[in-house]
């Protein structure tokens, strides 16, 4: 048998992830918040995260932030500015030479 870890995973497979100080800092106190180690942590937000992306490909559904909401938003509803190899292509598709 497998060791069993704090996660329960029997055989867990490990994963390296490099981090600047900072970042390693903020999971370091989100863990402290919830009481759990930074690994329990980064296993239960990375992985439950994962299976969003997963579930939401799977769906074809695209889960964006307000802030990613509003920039689609804006690109969608901003003025077309054609190149002129566009124009060109236009004007010949049009019949013009």
């Amino acid at each position: 048998m497998g060791k069993t870890g704090a996660s329960g995973a029997a055989g867990a497979s490990p994963l390296m992830v490099r981090l600047d100080a900072a970042s390693k800092s903020v999971l370091a106190r989100a863990a402290e918040l919830r009481g759990i180690s930074v690994s329990d942590y980064v296993r239960q937000v990375t992985v439950a995260q994962a299976r969003k992306e997963v579930e939401a490909a799977g769906s074809q559904t695209i889960a964006m932030t307000p802030a990613e909401q509003l920039a689609f938003w804006a690109a969608l509803n901003a003025p077309v500015k054609l190149t002129a190899a566009q124009k060109k292509l236009g004007k010949l598709m049009r019949g013009g030479s």
